[in-house]
């Protein structure tokens, strides 16, 4: 599920010299054809990621498609499931940036793929065997929502091992176009599996992906640099209130992670009952319901193929705003979504706001490579992570508790409405006032 905003950091500078990442311009001042791609484990990791974002688009619909449909849940228990996927954020959200600063990173990216192949695999299998529960899933849910904490804090810090400085923000280009593209594919794929050969055999596939993204990962040869041992013996608490401290001080990252924080919880209130509003409401079948969840990867794209040329024209301060504010009004077209020709309301409705959210994503993921100081980027990876996903549970609940009491529909128009005004945050740091982001805190931040 995309969010808001995808917090990244990391620094190319430590990577060993003899195995470094190399530029696409290679010191010439002239780009190697090709710019990231020429490079062998960039290529790994952009395909482990897209293959690993195609199965997590066909799990986006088959996931509470299983729920309702075969479980025949209601809108509390799908908005409970998909709560419990992003409550691991509450729980380990930030500790896990302070051991991600201590631990080889791609290790731990391993780890968690080889769990949530394990885990997405035993929902056909419990289902062959007809024990399959709605324990079950919020147990999957869980779990992989675990894996998924420390796979993306140690991602976002491992990605400048791979490529250097300068192709950053290509770099984060090409992930976020190819995981859009999936976002269109693997949801219109997930509806068509759910309705050839049932919603089960889409987590089967998910499951293999992640074997997939494992490979790739073990066939990179990047050495990364080792984890920076702390000056000082600090207690956990510590180091955790480092980078808390860090975050919430900071007049860019501020306003960010408070908006990020909001919206994500108006997001993820109507994402919570897109599908039991599609179906129930709307009267749309499971491959309908697959192809409309994929209108909105179809505005990711568009978002990463605009990215570079708004940032260039008005800057990527000044453009990360653009594309924020000016799209998310086109959510309040979904609550509009009737019958026959009235799908196009949903399908414009949930396209638009993402050309914004994978656009501003480019901006930011380069931003904070670039901003945060090496020493605690784990930690302000998390504590970023933790205080945006800290809401995505509560809205989902929230979701389906409205969804429950008043009806899917009036609950799609609050948490759109919502959207929108949140945005209104993002004005009130600095960020209105400057063309580009910076690249490097203020020194009494860093020393603080």
């Amino acid at each position: 599920m995309e969010k808001t905003v995808d917090e990244s950091q990391g620094s190319a500078a430590e990577v060993a010299t003899a195995e470094a990442p190399q530029s696409s311009d290679s010191g010439t001042g002239v780009r190697k054809r090709g710019g990231v791609f020429a490079q062998r484990d960039f290529r790994l990791l952009w395909f482990g990621e897209t293959s690993s974002s195609f199965g997590n688009g066909i799990a986006t619909v088959s996931l509470p498609l299983i729920a309702v449909v075969a479980l025949h849940a209601g809108p509390m228990a799908v908005g409970v499931l998909a709560a419990a996927v992003w409550l691991p954020w509450l729980i380990v959200g930030l500790p896990v940036g302070a051991w991600v600063d201590r631990l080889p990173r791609r290790p731990v990216m391993i780890t968690c793929n080889i769990v949530s192949t394990v885990l997405f695999a035993s929902v056909p299998i419990a289902w062959w065997l007809d024990v399959l529960t709605i324990g079950h899933l919020l147990v999957v849910a869980m779990v992989t929502g675990t894996a998924s904490v420390f796979f993306s804090t140690a991602y976002h810090v491992y990605l400048p091992s791979i490529v250097a400085e300068d192709d950053l923000m290509e770099a984060n280009v090409k992930l976020q176009g190819a995981e859009s593209v999936m976002e269109v594919v693997g949801p219109g794929a997930g509806g068509l599996i759910a309705q050839w050969a049932g919603a089960v055999i889409g987590l089967l596939t998910n499951a293999v992906t992640f074997l997939i993204s494992t490979v790739c990962l073990l066939l990179i040869r990047s050495r990364e640099p080792e984890p920076t041992e702390p000056e000082r013996e600090d207690s956990l608490r510590q180091q955790i209130a480092e980078g808390l401290r860090f975050t919430v001080r900071d007049p860019y990252l501020l306003p960010i992670v408070m908006y990020g924080a909001l919206a994500n919880l108006a997001l993820d209130g109507y994402q919570a009952v897109q599908i039991i509003f599609l179906i129930r409401t709307v009267g749309a079948d499971s491959a309908v319901v697959g192809g409309l969840i994929a209108a909105a990867g179809i505005g990711g794209v568009l978002g990463a193929m605009i990215a570079k040329p708004i940032g260039d024209r008005f800057g990527t301060a000044r453009g990360m705003l653009i594309c924020q504010l000016g799209a998310a009004p086109f959510a309040l077209l979904m609550p509009l979504t009737t019958p026959g020709v009235g799908l196009v309301f949903f399908a414009i409705g949930s396209m638009a706001p993402m050309v914004g959210v994978v656009a501003s994503n480019a901006f930011l993921n380069s931003f904070r490579q670039r901003y945060c100081p090496p020493n605690i980027l784990g930690r302000v990876v998390a504590t970023t992570m933790f205080l945006n996903y800290s809401t995505v549970p509560l809205g989902a609940l929230l979701g389906g508790f409205l969804g429950s009491v008043i009806g899917t529909r009036p609950t799609m128009w609050i948490m759109t409405i919502l959207l929108v005004l949140f945005g209104l945050i993002l004005l009130a740091g600095p960020l209105r006032r400057v063309r580009d982001f910076p690249t490097e805190p203020r020194a009494d931040l860093v020393a603080a």
